[in-house]
Order: structure tokens, then sequence, then C-alpha cells
């Protein structure tokens, strides 16, 4: 299984543990992919998941560059386009997740409302 994989399992389980429900995962379009769509009473939650053997590079979450923060606001938007009935939902909002493997464990790190 890879790391990456390993990861975005572990913020599934994090996350209904917070009694989030997933709704979808690895959403993939033209645009690219969102790892986790989630709902959290009438909020629509997009998650993105990075997952890093050391902070040789930085605390995984700093790969969420603004760059990569925009590509994910246009993918979520064909999504909501998509598959979401606005009266669902009364807000929209972008987390991520930072997961840190230090050799035995896990270290998640969740930032809400992220971007």
């Amino acid at each position: 299984m890879s790391l990456g994989k390993s990861g975005e399992d572990l913020a599934i389980r994090y996350l209904r543990r917070k009694n989030y429900r997933i709704i979808k995962r690895n959403f993939r379009s033209r645009l690219g992919e969102i790892d986790i769509v989630a709902k959290q009473g009438r909020t629509l939650i997009f998650c993105e998941v990075k997952t890093r053997l050391n902070q040789a590079f930085g605390q995984p979450f700093e790969a969420v560059t603004p760059h990569k923060q925009r590509k994910i606001r246009k993918i979520a938007e064909l999504y909501m386009s998509m598959a979401v009935k606005p009266e669902e939902f009364d807000s929209v909002r972008f987390d991520v997740i930072s997961v840190l493997a230090d050799g035995t464990s896990f270290n998640i790190k969740h930032i809400e409302n992220a971007f």
C-alpha cells in the first residue's frame, strides 16, 4: 500500500471519529483530484490530505501551495456543479489533513478552513 493511500485511510478514519460523513473519496476530473469530499452538518468539506515520512521538506500541509489551492477550488466548483443540490448545504469549507509518519506512528494535524 502506498504512503499516500495509507495517509488517506488514516484521514478518513479520523474524520469519521469526528462524525464527518464521507461522501466521496478521490474525486477525479479532467482538472485533477480531490482526496476527500465530506459533510459535517450542513457544511460541505473538500479535504486535501498530505502524507510525509519526515519533515525534510517541511510539514506535509506546507505542500498545499496557493497554486494547489486554486486548483482544488476549481475542482470543487466542478464537483458542486455535477453532484450537489444547493439546498443541502449552507456553506463550503476547504480543509487540509497533514499526516506525518515518524517510524512507528502517525501524527495527524487537521486544519479546518485552511484556505
